[in-house]
This record gives structure tokens, sequence and C-alpha cells, in this order.
């Protein structure tokens, strides 16, 4: 047996089985427990899965037994699909697709790797919990009249005017508003803690000490670096970087013409919304000085929308964390 391709599932599995050949030995559906004594009772052999969800765990484990894992993007097993989709055709398309010399592969994470990336996303869930429960009181307190200014900051003033017997509120509303105020206040709480287990990783880890001596680059901009790119030196330039962050644009060129379309967004929606989000925040504060530098960035604002500046900004931020953590040096002012 040579290629062990396996299309993943929660409970049932399909498992496709080639030669050298490319040739079907079987292609068969197997439980989570037949699974796993299958790969611990096979020989060292080729294991192929799509880059999904749980494919890290099982390629864990088949690297613990020896096999050697190779994790297939999706948009590189589609093309292979025969005729109808189903368990089987994905299968046999994941086997015939790891045949391909020329495939890029998806590296392994460690379980410390996706420690860090289920932090992180637990933050941005509360923060994003919190947003929508603070929207959805101001929301409320505008059928009666009250409009409240956006943020966490303004929250006091809501409270104030809960417990100011002046206001004409409904008791009801009173109530709801104060439970509101109370689901706020525990999740700012677990936010802020989330935030501190960030700088405090900022301070004892070197590489994210490193990265945040980019301009626009904060601790959770760093801890997403961490947890969601791969190694650095697997890509050959801050190009292919960018590219992998979807922050160049999309390509449609043919007969020698190249036709640039708009960015592509084919990537790592978090990184790169952290580093587009970084980038504005450095435009802001370019517009309040009134006075754009001479340099690209001051070129390219005095020509060009802001958003479209930001990312052309975020763009050149990620070919500058590329080279700093290949190169392993911080970043320096030019």
């Amino acid at each position: 047996m040579y290629i062990l391709a396996i299309d993943l599932a929660k409970r049932s599995f399909q498992v496709c089985a080639t030669d050298r050949g490319g040739a079907v030995l079987f292609n068969r559906v197997l439980s989570r427990t037949r699974l796993q004594q299958f790969l611990n009772e096979q020989s060292p052999c080729i294991v192929a899965m799509e880059a999904c969800a749980t494919s890290h765990f099982w390629g864990r484990f088949a690297q613990s037994r020896g096999h050697d894992v190779r994790l297939i993007l999706p948009i590189y097993v589609k093309p292979f699909v025969k005729r109808q989709k189903n368990d089987a055709a994905d299968a046999a398309a994941i086997a015939e697709a790891a045949l391909r010399p020329n495939i890029h592969y998806v590296a392994v994470k460690s379980a410390e790797h996706q420690a860090r990336a289920v932090a992180f996303r637990t933050h941005q869930c509360f923060v994003r919990q919190r947003t929508q429960l603070i929207n959805a009181l101001r929301g409320h307190l505008a059928e009666f009249g009250i409009v409240v200014a956006q943020g966490p900051a303004n929250l006091g003033a809501v409270a104030g005017m809960l417990d100011d017997g002046g206001v004409d509120l409904p008791d009801g509303v009173r109530e709801i508003g104060r439970l509101y105020l109370d689901q706020i206040r525990l999740l700012s709480e677990k936010v802020d803690e989330l935030s501190l287990k960030l700088r405090e990783a900022t301070t004892s880890n070197a590489e994210m000490r490193r990265l945040c001596t980019v301009p626009g680059v904060g601790p959770v901009t760093a801890g997403a670096i961490l947890a969601f790119a791969p190694d650095l030196h697997a890509f050959k330039s801050g190009r292919n970087f960018a590219a992998w962050l979807g922050l160049v644009p999309r390509q449609h060129s043919t007969g020698g013409k190249t036709r640039l379309g708009g960015v592509s967004k084919m990537g790592q929606t978090d990184i790169r919304r952290l580093l587009v989000v970084g980038a504005m925040s450095i435009i802001r504060w370019i517009v309040r000085k009134g006075t754009f530098p001479d340099n690209w960035l001051g070129h390219m604002l005095g020509r060009k929308p802001r958003m479209v500046a930001a990312v052309a900004l975020a763009n050149k931020m990620a070919r500058i964390i590329w080279a700093m953590m290949t190169r392993e040096q911080n970043y320096r002012m030019a």
C-alpha cells in the first residue's frame, strides 16, 4: 500500500488505498475507532487528507505511527473529483491529488500551535459578542428616545440613565438594560484577561517581541500571526507570504497581457484583517498630523482612497514581517 487517502468526518471516514501506480486497492468506510486501529496496524505509508477541521489532529496521530502525512488544500482536490460528489469520490480524488508532483501541502500544526489559535479566536469571539450586546442595548434604548454613542466607553452614561428616575423608561426596560450591562461587564472582564495574557506572552516570547516592533502590529496581531501562519521559512519570498494572506491582486492574464483585478482575499482572514486595521491606524495618525510624509505612503495617500492605501501598506507590512522572521531581525526604520 502506497497512499492511504482519508475523507474526514466526525464518526465515519471514507478510506481509499492505492498502490504506487495509482490503482485503487479498496475504498471503504471505517468508524473512528476502526480508523485508529487501522493506522496503528498499517505499515508506514503516505496518509493524505484534506486540510480541514480535525485534519491536524489526525495528522499528528498518523505521524506518531510513522506515516508520512500530506494535508492538501480542498481547492487542489476538487479538480480530481469524478462525476458525482460523494465520500468515495472525494477519497479517490484526495489519493489522486497526492500523486501529483507539484501540489503544495499544508504543514501539520502542533497541539501548542493550535492552542494559541484557540486563545486568539476566543478573544475575538468575546469581542464580537460584546459588540453585539452593546448594539442591541443601544437599539432598544433608541426605541424610547435615548441615543447612546457607540463603544464600551459610553456604557457608564447608560448605567446612569437606568438608575435615574427622571428618565422616562418603563421598569421592565430598566431591568433588561441592567441585565445587558451585567453581561457586557462580564465579557469585558474576560476580554481584558485574554488581552493581558497576550501582552504577557509578548514579554516572554522573542518572536512576539520581534513582531511588535513593526508599526501597526500589536500583541493581538502578533498572536494571530504565530497562531495561524505556518513557519515563514516555507515561503520563498515576502510576496508569497502576502499572497497566502490574500493581499495581492487577483490575476486574469492571458496572451502575454497582464490583467490585475481587486485584492483576492483568498487567504488567512484573521491575519489579513488585523494587518489592514493596523495599517489604517497608521494612516489615521498621519491624517491627524495634517501633512503627508515624503515617501511612497504619503504619495499614495495624496492620490488614492485611504482604504486602498491601507491594503497596500498591509501588503508591505506582510513582506516586512516575512523578512524579519526569516532573518531573525527586529524592525528598523528606513
